[in-house]
């Protein structure tokens, strides 16, 4: 069974982020549509799994994966983590998290205790934004939208915005290599930008054996690899950023008990501590987050 490839289309869950309609094409024509079209993903992800029998329920092995190696995760640390928060984007610097959340009316980014969970400041979002992923260069936090072209700059220690930027298509996830931002808009394609003016410097499709591996979301850059968790599914894709050859996958399912959050979405939000070398991880409307080392048997 093959990696589940997006059809180019973002789940909006029901009820709190309908997207205001400033365009004047009515948002619940828009939301029924995601609708659909994940229900029926959802519906063909369940025949397919059903149709390989009770040996594949019972095994800890993952069948959306594709030729390169799958490597699991032990639990180091839990941390409490906002059960509402809808996270887009993380970040880590110490003892301090940074995340952007997401949905219409909800976004925002924040500064977040670690060890406690308890948010230290925020910074919202107008409501017309859908906040998506979150990188810290330096001193300043940079922020990507959904599907309005705009990227906001904020001071790491204050949240105050300190600037704006443009780009093309949607944003999803953001990282760098200390060099070069690297942005993910949920298809195969990366892209490279220059931090200090945003200006497009190179494009790079992500593939494995049997081809383009669509559906990449939030990023993070870590020794040398990137993370990108895929979307809809609980793997993180390890992404040689030379060539763009997907090199093994983590997969991170049973990682949150789903029955004390009847809520909890997909996994999203991948952070990297390079000074203790730690990794941290969590999902929409997920109330733990997990410092995760990747093992090779589950």
């Amino acid at each position: 069974m093959s990696v589940p490839i997006r059809d180019g289309l973002r789940r909006l869950p029901a009820g709190t982020d309908t997207p205001p309609s400033p365009a004047g094409v009515p948002a619940a024509r828009e939301k029924q549509a995601h609708g659909h079209s994940t229900a029926l993903l959802l519906l063909l992800l369940a025949m397919a799994f059903s149709a390989l029998g009770p040996a594949a329920a019972q095994s800890p092995r993952p069948r959306v994966f594709r030729g390169a190696p799958v490597r699991y995760v032990d639990v180091v640390n839990t941390y409490p983590h906002d059960p509402d928060a809808y996270t887009q984007g993380l970040a880590v610097a110490g003892d301090v998290l940074f995340e952007s959340t997401g949905r219409y009316g909800e976004s925002g980014v924040r500064r977040i205790d670690l060890h406690t969970g308890q948010v230290l400041s925020s910074q919202a979002v107008s409501e017309f934004y859908f906040g998506e992923g979150l990188t810290l260069f330096g001193d300043r936090l940079i922020q990507l939208t959904w599907r309005a072209g705009a990227g906001f700059v904020y001071h790491r220690d204050t949240l105050a915005r300190t600037g704006e930027f443009d780009y093309k298509g949607e944003g999803w996830g953001i990282t760098h290599d200390g060099d070069r931002l690297i942005v993910s808009d949920g298809t195969s394609t990366l892209r490279f930008y220059d931090p200090v003016t945003f200006e497009l410097q190179d494009e790079l499709e992500v593939w494995d054996e049997v081809g383009a591996v669509s559906g990449l979301n939030e990023l993070e850059y870590v020794k040398g690899e990137l993370l990108a968790n895929v979307f809809p599914s609980e793997l993180i894709a390890r992404i040689s950023p030379e060539t763009g050859e997907v090199t093994g996958w983590i997969y991170l399912r049973g990682l949150l008990d789903r029955s004390s959050a009847p809520d909890a979405e997909m996994p999203n939000g991948i952070a990297y501590d390079s000074k203790h070398d730690r990794l941290y991880v969590t999902g929409k409307l997920w109330p733990y987050l997990y410092e995760i080392q990747i093992i090779e048997n589950p």
